[in-house]
């Protein structure tokens, strides 16, 4: 058995996977890297909204940002969260 710390980290996970704006967001940024007006457009929401959310994507290590001239770039942080997404569309999709 993991920790229950570690445990609770995973259940922490879960649940930010678990909000259907993000993963909207994350299958956004899964194909290319975004700024939030373009990424507002995408989804047909407020550039406030999505702000808000990559927020918590961000905090959540789940989210990368890099800032070019006044745009920030919104990526994916490594291939799990992109194996993580395609593993779950797969299991989703039997």
């Amino acid at each position: 058995m993991p920790d229950t710390t570690l445990l609770y980290d995973l259940s922490d996970f879960f649940k930010l996977m678990g909000d259907s704006t993000r993963i909207q967001l994350l299958w956004a940024l899964e194909e290319n890297e975004m700024c939030v007006g373009d990424l507002a457009a995408l989804l047909n929401m407020t550039k406030s909204a999505v702000s808000h959310q990559l927020k918590i994507l961000r905090s959540s290590k789940l989210v990368k940002a890099e800032k070019r001239g006044k745009n920030v770039f919104y990526a994916l942080s490594d291939h799990h969260v992109r194996t993580i997404l395609e593993m779950a569309l797969e299991h989703v999709n039997e």
